[in-house]
């Protein structure tokens, strides 16, 4: 069967085809009585309106992109959540793609994204990202574009953040509030801003408490997975036997090294004391249960996409608009991990 056309309905009912589109958006100027008679009719034919017109004629395709490192991770689906509930909103549709940690795959992401149409993009940047000239050209045409959580920089576009290093360090701070002083960490990739940042404030978590900075202590993961936390906690106990505390640049790979010390019977807290960051649901689930930085990612989500509004409203109104940068809370969820 084809599909319905506004024309069709129109020569049926012997009216224009102005007329028919004005009364299936319920414009007062028509009758009640055409009005009832053009909506019957659409109902009967199953007329949908053709959205690809519709976005031709207000030059909008109410569609936005998201791309983000993984979607399994729990961090990253809630928000999504935050993301979708927003747009949905708004009346905007979320097509959601996955870099899976290549840069590769993020630039073709970009362009297809591009050749989509879509409104504006959200994005979190991935491990690989250190050639950042597929987002300087976002920029150049004037595509609303919002970073979050792994961010660069050197971009001049908005952002959703936390303060990573007052985070770190403040997880460090509490480590040694509980008696610890040979902390180890378990950092990220030396690419994301994030995992700069939280390894900075581990730093300064350590001078603020005049405990020398060791670089032996600090273990660099490609990954980002609970396996390497299995395998960074048998390397931190052969390496360092006296270790105390350990900061783990995620809640996944924290619960890798709970998972070690488990199977090896290393009694955490009374032996070292552990911390993660993210607030993972599993933090709450494994025992002993993990203390961590709470990141507020569904927030996060929200934020992102109200931003993104905004600049698609200005650019739809051809107004300028300056990247604004929303930083988030965080807060330090003490559990059985760091209780002394």
């Amino acid at each position: 069967m084809k599909e319905a056309t506004l024309k069709q309905i129109a020569e049926t009912l012997g009216i224009s085809i102005t007329t028919v589109s004005k009364a299936l958006k319920n414009y007062p100027d028509v009758s009640d009585k055409t009005r009832k008679a053009v909506h019957d009719l659409a109902h009967q034919l199953q007329y949908t309106p053709n959205s690809f017109a519709v976005n031709l004629r207000t030059k909008e395709s109410k569609t936005i992109g998201v791309i983000i490192p993984e979607l399994v991770h729990h961090f990253f689906s809630s928000v999504i959540d935050g993301i979708v509930a927003e747009a949905e909103k708004n009346g905007y549709l979320v097509i959601i793609q996955q870099s899976s940690e290549s840069v590769v795959m993020e630039k073709s992401q970009v362009e297809l994204l591009l050749n989509k149409r879509v409104d504006g993009i959200v994005m979190s940047l991935s491990n690989e990202s250190n050639d950042d000239e597929h987002l300087k050209e976002l920029l150049r045409r004037g595509v609303p574009f919002v970073q979050f959580d792994k961010i660069s920089k050197l971009l001049n576009s908005s952002k959703v953040i936390i303060d990573d290093q007052k985070a770190a360090l403040e997880a460090t701070a509490h480590l040694i509030s509980k008696g610890c002083t040979k902390i180890a960490h378990i950092r990220g990739p030396v690419n994301p801003q994030n995992a700069i940042d939280r390894f900075l404030g581990y730093k300064k978590g350590l001078e603020k408490h005049d405990i020398p900075f060791d670089p032996s202590l600090v273990y660099t993961c490609s990954r980002v997975s609970f396996e390497e936390g299995k395998e960074f906690a048998a390397q931190i106990i052969k390496d360092h036997p006296d270790v105390d505390g350990i900061f783990c640049i995620t809640d996944l790979v924290a619960v890798g090294v709970l998972a070690y010390f488990n199977e090896n019977n290393i009694k955490v807290p009374q032996q070292i004391k552990v911390i993660g960051f993210s607030n993972w649901f599993m933090s709450q689930v494994i025992t002993p249960s993990l203390s961590t930085v709470e990141q507020p990612s569904y927030d996060m989500g929200v934020a992102a996409f109200n931003l993104l509004l905004e600049e698609m409203n200005a650019r739809k109104e051809n107004r300028s608009m300056e990247p604004k940068t929303v930083r988030l809370e965080t807060q330090i969820i003490e559990r059985e991990s760091t209780r002394a």
